[in-house]
């Protein structure tokens, strides 16, 4: 009787361990309100249309041909590069701490970071701009452009880079461009209406739109006002900032009322459409979105209702599908990833629209430990070598085949708090002390 109650106990406690002290899991409570909190803005508007979260499974003899694998040796744009869309990036897959910085800002820092020759660039919420140099393990640029009277209030910078010289757009209404090999301030403007985009670099022209959806061309040699598109205002804001993508041909603009535009390289609109599924449309109607992804001919839109797949070309639509993306998709070669809000990992192919596979992420993470199933809260999603890899906002990284089955749980050497970036074969990100990381 004492054995059995013995090896009863050890199981109980071998139960336990697999299910809290692995830390995986994320308490139910924080997930949801953290779900909540990215749809929070939005009310039950789409009584029509239920969102996909049904399973499919991946079946045995799944085939899936991805892009090939890529060095990537630099990051100069938010999103990576011009078209937002990840590559299938190599890493050496060996999990070790190769570099830990000091702590960079005691302020609160942009969740992007951008990486150019062994340099890492942030930013933080009292307008610092920081370069630090991975080579000489030092803060060798830090420049902060405003003045006293706006010390107090915070600042959020969207910045890209381009031979040198960091680009800066700001929620006041400033844009201006700074060199930060020679730690010079190149030009500065003030277009007295703060700035709600990310950035883009179409040749001589710098690309941004501000918090009433007017899109700006801007002359990158000097911050000159080259042209100024207005397009339609939203009268209520929500967490939704305007999106821009571009190729060698086009610009791509996903405004806040839920118009995308195709226009020329010079300013010239070519062509648009509305997305906003609301009942009724009008300026004080929300609309949310993932940032546009470009692939090939394709454009990608995720809103809170609907995932587009429209011909970049003609703005016709491929495909509607009724499901809500939690991240931004990430498209190799004729398959595109998604992670629903409910958490499903789904593949859907481009070139049809059908969904191959659609599986429970919390699910599969129970299996393979072997434990019960409970919740987890995904940060962000990316192609490494093949496979895909979750990163979980507890630091965990759950690796993927490309075909929907777990390969491989691990844990990062240090929390996870900016987005992570992929650089010659390594991981880097901030962690939660604001100490930048890099593993191999």
């Amino acid at each position: 009787m004492k054995f059995f109650l013995t090896s009863m106990l050890l199981i109980i406690l071998s139960s336990c361990s697999f299910d809290n002290k692995t830390g995986i899991w994320t308490n139910n409570n924080e997930a949801n309100s953290k779900k909540k909190e990215i749809f929070k803005d939005f009310e039950t508007l789409y009584t029509k249309t239920k969102s996909f979260n049904s399973l499919i499974d991946p079946g045995d003899n799944l085939e899936i041909i991805l892009d090939p694998v890529k060095l990537n040796l630099k990051w100069t744009d938010e999103y990576y590069k011009n078209s937002n869309n990840l590559d299938n990036f190599s890493y050496k897959d060996l999990n070790e701490l190769i570099f830990k910085s000091r702590k960079l800002s005691r302020y609160k820092t942009k969740d992007r970071l951008l990486y150019d020759n062994q340099k890492a660039v942030i930013t933080d919420d009292k307008g610092n701009v920081i370069v630090y140099s991975i080579a000489n393990q030092q803060i060798i640029l830090k420049y902060n452009f405003y003045k006293k009277k706006l010390k107090k209030i915070k600042k959020n910078l969207n910045i890209i880079i381009e031979k040198n010289i960091i680009y800066i757009g700001d929620n006041f209404g400033y844009l201006y461009a700074l060199d930060h090999v020679n730690s010079k301030l190149l030009w500065a403007k003030n277009y007295k209406v703060p700035f709600r985009s990310n950035l883009k670099i179409i040749g001589e022209k710098l690309i941004i739109a501000d918090i009433n959806n007017s899109l700006y061309f801007i002359n990158k040699k000097n911050g000159e006002k080259l042209k100024v598109i207005p397009t339609e205002e939203t009268l209520i804001k929500n967490n939704f900032i305007n999106s821009l993508a571009s190729n060698k041909d086009s610009l791509f603009y996903l405004n806040t009322y839920g118009s995308l535009y195709s226009l020329s390289n010079e300013g010239k609109i070519k062509w648009f459409i509305n997305l906003n599924q609301s009942l009724d449309i009008n300026p004080s109607n929300l609309f949310y979105s993932n940032p546009i992804v470009l692939h090939e001919n394709k454009l990608i839109i995720s809103t809170d209702l609907y995932l587009y797949i429209l011909d970049s070309n003609l703005g016709s639509t491929n495909s509607k599908i009724a499901i809500t993306s939690l991240l931004q998709p990430i498209i190799s070669g004729k398959s595109l990833f998604l992670i629903t809000k409910d958490n499903l990992l789904v593949c859907i192919n481009l070139d049809t629209g059908k969904i191959v596979y659609s599986i429970d992420i919390s699910e599969n993470i129970a299996n393979f430990l072997n434990t019960k199933k409970k919740s987890v809260n995904i940060k962000s999603l990316a192609i490494i070598n093949n496979d895909l890899l979750l990163f979980l906002n507890n630091s965990y990284l759950v690796k993927f085949s490309s075909v929907g089955k777990i390969k491989n749980i691990y844990k990062l050497s240090s929390k996870i708090s900016s987005f992570p970036i992929f650089v010659n074969e390594s991981i880097i990100y901030l962690n939660n002390k604001n100490k930048l990381i890099i593993t191999n």
